[in-house]
């Protein structure tokens, strides 16, 4: 489960604080709270993004360190404290992780659902989504795992979708099924978002031939 590694998820959260800030701050001022309450608020939207960024940092040295208790417990703060926060929903990701690894998947679970259902992040939301499924999948609950990767509108998560989904599906026992995602996944405008070299790799292993990308078919 590496969509975001713990970097690009600090990068991320700090990008995401900055404009916060600026959406909130120039709803006050709109508002005509006057300059004082929009100092004060301005003041305390800061405050509260330190404060909720010093937490996450603190977890990530937690589990860094194998603490899995003192990590736990910050992101337990971080989601009752900070939860308008990006920092709550990205410590719950980490933790997620963490709980795989230690084979808590039911845990897990309830993690990424939560911060699928409520991450303000649209990109935050379905990587949660994506870990989800795996994490329903490793459960032996491929139905559900597939009813989690049901998307209206994935725009250009849709590689990485198929991709899941193929994998599920494969663990399920149906193979066709899989080999057709797969296929879907890798013509699919990835953008980064797979790696193709492993789609080929699969494709190959269930029998099919991977296709040429347009830019592909350019080069040759």
């Amino acid at each position: 489960m590496s969509d975001l590694n713990e970097a690009e998820q600090w990068e991320r959260a700090k990008a995401i604080i900055g404009e916060l800030w600026i959406y909130i701050v120039g709803g006050v001022a709109l508002g005509g709270a006057g300059l004082w309450g929009w100092n004060w608020n301005k003041a305390r939207i800061e405050n509260h993004a330190t404060e909720a960024s010093a937490r996450y940092e603190e977890t990530l040295d937690a589990f860094t360190r194998n603490d899995k208790t003192r990590a736990m417990q910050l992101v337990d703060e971080l989601n009752r404290e900070y939860q308008s926060t990006p920092y709550a929903a990205l410590a719950t990701l980490i933790a997620a992780r963490s709980q795989v690894d230690g084979n808590e998947l039911d845990k897990a679970a309830a993690g990424l659902k939560t911060v699928m259902d409520t991450a303000t992040d649209p990109e935050i939301r379905t990587i949660a989504r994506l870990r989800l499924a795996r994490v329903q999948s490793a459960q032996g609950k491929y139905d559900d795992a597939l009813a989690t990767l049901k998307v209206e509108e994935p725009g250009e998560f849709a590689p990485r979708i198929a991709d899941t989904r193929g994998d599920v599906l494969l663990a399920k026992g149906d193979r066709e099924g899989a080999l057709r995602e797969y296929l879907a996944a890798r013509t699919g405008e990835d953008k980064g978002q797979v790696d193709r070299d492993l789609l080929d790799l699969k494709i190959r292993d269930l029998g099919g031939t991977p296709p040429q990308t347009p830019e592909e078919k350019a080069q040759s």
